[in-house]
């Protein structure tokens, strides 16, 4: 399976015009039925200010010089928020031949500021990747050090392993957003053959994940809250914060936190006292559920 930059700015594009209809931009309804939801081709070139014969050929996976203007007007049209923008630019910026994504070696500095944060922490990549963490995010999420290095990987994880669907109360929340995010990510390195085996094995394990990749939604990692249920000490209400790393392109550092003084504080707490006991009784406790 590969992932075809050209098709997939044809769907993009399609997805997003379906989802407007004329009485959301302030254009009149008449001429012949509609027999689908959303804008008519001339109507979105007509709000974008191109002629129709232009706009078709962007359909239609012909994304070659493009301007910026053109681009910037077309997401204005289809109301395009900043991750749909960018995934956009990223689609019409992508080449069939374009080569593997690089995979970034971690610094041992970084490993040091992870092992220096006392909330769960860990370290992403490209793909849903996870490439380093701390003690504190083993407690949380299990012991990634005893799976495959290309399953510690948040969309094999969330999709193919039953732990995660019990740990996350909102799992169906959780998947949506790796889905969002893995798509953003694959509009930039189209042509990676990890990233197209990782699709190709999940299309096929998975109905939910075929759903959602078909929906076209994309995320930026940012910032949000998530409702945990730890083997160990009940349900924790945890606020993650992705951070991206400049001088690392691609990667992110994630961190989750509770509030001061709640109860969800005091879970993350004690295990934290539990230190590696809380790990492994946690991985035990996630795979005989």
């Amino acid at each position: 399976m590969t992932v075809d930059p050209r098709a997939e700015l044809s769907d993009f594009l399609r997805s997003r015009r379906a989802r407007l209809s004329p009485d959301d931009v302030g254009l009149p309804r008449y001429g012949r039925t509609r027999r689908v939801p959303g804008l008519r081709r001339e109507e979105l070139a007509q709000l974008a200010g191109v002629s129709v014969a232009y706009y078709t050929r962007l359909e239609q996976g012909n994304g070659r010089n493009v301007s910026a203007e053109v681009l910037d007007s077309i997401a204005r049209a289809l109301r395009l928020d900043d991750a749909e923008r960018e995934h956009l630019n990223n689609l019409t910026r992508s080449k069939p031949g374009r080569k593997k994504a690089p995979r970034t070696h971690l610094r041992p500095a970084l490993r040091h500021l992870l092992d220096g944060i006392a909330v769960p922490a860990y370290i992403g990549g490209r793909c849903s990747d996870v490439l380093a963490w701390n003690s504190m995010a083993a407690a949380l999420f299990g012991d990634w050090g005893r799976l495959e290095p290309r399953d510690r990987n948040w969309a094999r994880m969330i999709f193919l392993r039953p732990e995660y669907q019990n740990l996350f109360v909102n799992w169906e929340s959780k998947a949506a957003d790796v889905v969002a995010f893995l798509r953003l990510d694959a509009s930039c390195c189209s042509n990676d053959p990890e990233l197209a085996a990782l699709v190709g094995e999940l299309s096929l394990k998975s109905e939910l994940f075929r759903q959602l990749w078909a929906a076209h939604e994309v995320k930026q990692k940012s910032f949000g809250t998530k409702v945990v249920r730890h083997p160990l000490v009940g349900e924790m209400t945890l606020s993650y914060e992705a951070l991206s790393m400049p001088s690392e392109p691609g990667m992110f550092l994630t961190t989750y936190h509770a509030e001061p003084g709640s109860p969800s504080a005091e879970a993350l707490q004690l295990l934290a006292s539990w230190g590696k006991d809380a790990t492994t009784a946690g991985t035990s406790a996630r795979t005989q559920a």
